[in-house]
């Protein structure tokens, strides 16, 4: 474990040293998910699937780049009884076609969730106009709802699909 996070400061160091030194491509965007669950919920506060609204900023310098995303759901996502928000962070690799790999916790209810998803992310990312993106995605979560009624044998894994629009500056 000691040896892999050493591995990890070392490669990321390197990657900055080497990374030519201006300021890279920084861009901000909106769009939205529609989510799913991968196995079928019978419980009746919970959704299987819906929409969510995502805010999302985009450092990428070189083709290694890192992705902030707030995500914004009903509240009939994992149960809760309010809005659940949900911010994630993506390490991405790649230009017109990347992929990514990130960590993200829900928080609803004045409370953060027990423990972190982690998530996979694969898309394209088409350059409309100049400073203009259009970003299509799917991300597939490892998540562990902790939800009253949800049994452990349950899959509460999920998979979103993702549009997102983007202005670089």
């Amino acid at each position: 474990m000691k040896s892999g996070i050493i591995f990890m400061v070392v490669l990321f160091g390197m990657w900055g040293f080497f990374t030519p030194a201006y300021g890279g491509d920084h861009r901000i965007g909106l769009g939205g998910h529609y989510w799913t669950t991968v196995d079928d919920i019978d419980v009746s506060d919970i959704d299987e699937d819906g929409f969510a609204l995502v805010v999302s900023y985009q450092y990428k310098p070189t083709l290694f780049g890192f992705q902030f995303d707030m995500e914004v759901a009903d509240e009939q996502l994992t149960g809760q009884s309010e809005t659940v928000y949900s911010p994630q962070a993506f390490v991405i690799v790649g230009g017109l076609i990347y992929g990514g790999l990130g960590i993200g916790i829900h928080y609803a209810d004045g409370d953060f969730a027990d423990e972190p998803f982690y998530a996979l992310k694969a898309g394209l990312d088409f350059e409309l106009l100049p400073h203009i993106h259009l970003d299509i995605n799917a991300n597939y979560r490892f998540e562990d709802w902790d939800t009253e009624g949800v049994s452990d044998d349950i899959d509460t894994d999920t998979v979103t699909l993702g549009l997102v629009g983007r202005i670089e500056f």
